[in-house]
């Protein structure tokens, strides 16, 4: 949202598997890494990532249909525009996404 308007979206996503649940909430970005690889698992890429909840959870770029160990799994497109646009301690909000729907 920017100025109370819709900027992007909804946009395909995939979430946290049972047990590795996204978190849902208000948080603020905390960091930023264009080319990360997962140190949790096998130097797994994680590009365009954007960290915003403790334990390393953050949205990037992955498999839109495969749930995640908690992150938000975007579209190479998708990831790089919130990417580019989304600045440090800019606030992003994470709802429950019912399977099968939109974002």
């Amino acid at each position: 949202m920017k100025d109370g308007n819709a900027i992007r979206g909804p946009v395909q996503i995939n979430q946290g598997a049972a047990g590795e649940d996204t978190p849902t909430g208000t948080f603020d970005v905390q960091w930023k890494d264009r080319h990360h690889r997962s140190k949790e698992f096998n130097d797994a890429p994680m590009e365009y990532s954007v960290f915003f909840a403790p334990g390393g959870i953050a949205m990037h770029q992955g498999n839109v249909h495969k749930q995640s160990a908690g992150c938000v799994h975007l579209s190479a497109t998708d990831a790089a525009a919130w990417y580019s646009y989304l600045r440090v301690g800019d606030q992003v909000q994470v709802h429950r996404q019912e399977p099968g729907s939109p974002a």
